[in-house]
């Protein structure tokens, strides 16, 4: 027998025996809603839906047309495209999608949220930018913190009972603001600091304590659905693990390592014993060295991520077991994104690169190492040609190759070799 065979006999054996014992380990945990999470006596975390183990095979999902930019309220389209696209998703074996901020119009929001799960199984993970995206952006300042929790709680009210809601997320890459990197925020004490390192952690304690702050009012209001903290990497975690996140029930961390996550499970295991969901992870399907779309590189990057996912799962023989699942970034194309304040270049399928990542390799000998195309990161594109009212959806080979990995996740579906074609 392979090790790929008897890796699924004993995760399929594990996960029958969790589900037959699930009553008896449900008599112990009284009070808790339709989705929770349940550590084994290995340490293992499983995510339960329904009464039922679940693991998220998710992808973020922002079907903005072709011309248009983020600000486009895709809920509330009249051409739905989200009918549309659930039916690929369900025939590919995606069960979840992540959205970083309902739209404007609770009504439609919600109308989208519970069509996604009554009609195809899919469930929402709705998220909060907990202010990131503010101006002036102020963690440190008193009524910040309160206009922004106000938010983040009305959100939580209106959608918290509508079918189909699976977890809330709070941030994303917020923690990159500690060292300025990306929305730099301070206040006199932080700056009164003399050591720049110092003033990170500050920030860092000030913020982590802020979420967890809204994560405790948030059980009190919902307490069937878990709350998890947003994070880019594991960045500044240590921080948020020493007694200040206590009531945040998962990490959900943007990871961006090209073939593999390396050593992220065991190590977020060992510095902060909570269950992780990775939350933005991909690849582009456009290949900057080649200089024209690459379908197969695409696509063995993100089988080779779904199976380090699978490998640290609950019940597997050699992973860390605090896995609970992943979403892709992304389902489709969004050829506003090279550059946002151009609308012209709105229309336009742009192959201009947007960042450099060593770590996805095969594209990474060009000037600059500017080899990460910000437009080309579905696994499913978009055709200029319309198809009732909406671009014509054309899965890649990614969307192919995946779809036979959920189904037989020990086969090796695309190697590094044949992704050359």
């Amino acid at each position: 027998m392979s090790d790929g065979l008897r890796i699924r006999g004993r995760l399929q054996g594990g996960i029958l025996f969790f589900a037959a014992c699930l009553f008896l380990s449900l008599a112990g945990c009284k009070g808790k809603g339709d989705v929770f999470i349940h550590k084994d006596r290995k340490g293992h975390y499983r995510l339960i839906a329904a009464g039922a183990p679940f693991v998220v095979r998710g992808v973020c999902y922002s079907p903005v047309p072709v011309g248009k930019n983020h600000e486009y309220d895709f809920f509330s389209d009249p051409n739905k495209p989200w009918k549309k696209d659930a039916e690929l998703m369900k025939a590919a074996g995606i069960n979840t999608v992540r959205f970083y901020q309902p739209g404007p119009h609770a009504e439609v929001v919600k109308e989208l949220i519970s069509g996604l799960y009554n009609d195809h199984g899919i469930y929402t993970i709705m998220g909060s930018w907990a202010g990131f995206w503010e101006y002036p952006l102020g963690y440190a300042d008193a009524e910040f913190r309160g206009r922004i929790k106000k938010q983040v709680l009305e959100m939580v009210n209106t959608y918290k009972d509508t079918p189909g809601i699976l977890m809330w997320v709070l941030g994303n890459e917020n923690n990159y603001s500690f060292n300025g990197q990306v929305n730099p925020w301070s206040s006199p004490e932080i700056d009164a600091i003399p050591d720049l390192w110092q003033r990170q952690l500050e920030r860092a304690r000030i913020y982590y304590s802020f979420i967890n702050e809204i994560a405790r009012e948030i059980k009190q209001v919902d307490p069937d659905h878990p709350v998890a903290l947003g994070n880019g990497e594991l960045k500044y975690l240590e921080v948020a693990s020493a007694g200040i996140c206590p009531d945040i029930d998962l990490i959900a961390c943007v990871i961006y390592r090209g073939k593999t996550f390396g050593n992220l499970f065991d190590s977020l295991k060992f510095t902060f014993d909570k269950p992780v969901i990775i939350s933005e992870f991909g690849a582009d399907a456009y290949n900057a060295k080649l200089k024209e779309e690459d379908e197969g590189m695409q696509a063995f990057f993100l089988e080779s991520q779904w199976r380090q996912i699978y490998e640290n799962l609950a019940g597997g023989p050699k992973g860390a077991g605090n896995c609970v699942g992943g979403v892709m970034f992304e389902w489709n194309d969004e050829w506003w994104k090279h550059n946002e304040y151009d609308l012209q270049g709105w229309p336009a399928h742009d192959t201009g690169s947007n960042w450099s990542k060593g770590e996805y390799y095969f594209d990474i000998e060009v000037p600059g190492g500017m080899n990460m195309n910000e437009e080309w990161f579905g696994i499913v594109a978009l055709s200029e040609e319309s198809d009732s009212g909406l671009n014509k959806r054309v899965p890649r080979k990614s969307y192919y190759v995946l779809k036979k990995f959920f189904q037989d996740p020990d086969q090796e579906w695309i190697t590094e070799k044949e992704r050359k074609r």
